[in-house]
């Protein structure tokens, strides 16, 4: 009894590992996708004065940092419908970065929300997204991550241990990495 009891144990934790685990490697063309959907609904965000936009993205962001695209709408809809109907050839990178990067995400989304709702300083908020959509925007059309930028520059400076992303030093990524 106390053996079966371990086993159904040992699937659940099993499955909890499976949805709350980032992808290594991540298909560069998927997260492209993904900072192009940040970029619309920050600039929505801004235009239109929707102050509930700014914990959609948050939400997104803690999403894809904890669970990948798994718990992520944006995330899924770019990984499943929209990234194989472009029918481009996955572009493999590392994933430690651009989970490092979507951390960043999560820091300047939420601190939107709290400067928006929570202390009703919207221009604040705004300045902060159009900063984020900065960023979405020089990873969506040139692939430029600069979240990745400061990971690479954290690992040189030993700040990352090398062991958490030792295929970044052999990984040949264009500036997106």
């Amino acid at each position: 009894m106390q053996r079966r009891e371990l086993s159904t144990q040992d699937e659940h934790v099993s499955a909890l590992r499976r949805v709350f685990s980032f992808p290594d490697p991540v298909n560069e063309v998927s997260a492209r996708l993904v900072a192009g959907g940040v970029v619309l609904m920050s600039v929505l965000a801004i235009v239109t004065g929707w102050r509930w936009l700014p914990v959609v993205v948050a939400y997104g962001f803690v999403a894809r940092v904890l669970t990948g695209p798994t718990l992520s709408p944006l995330g899924q809809l770019a990984t499943r419908v929209i990234a194989p109907r472009l029918r481009l050839a996955p572009r493999p990178v590392p994933g430690p970065p651009k989970r490092f990067a979507q951390t960043i995400g999560v820091v300047f989304s939420l601190t939107a929300a709290v400067l928006s709702i929570g202390f009703g300083l919207t221009i604040a908020a705004d300045v902060v997204l159009a900063l984020l959509a900065l960023a979405a925007t020089l990873e969506s059309v040139f692939g430029l991550c600069l979240g990745c930028r400061v990971f690479a520059a954290l690992m040189r400076l030993g700040v990352i241990p090398a062991p958490v992303c030792e295929r970044c030093n052999n990984f040949s990524v264009p500036a997106s990495a």
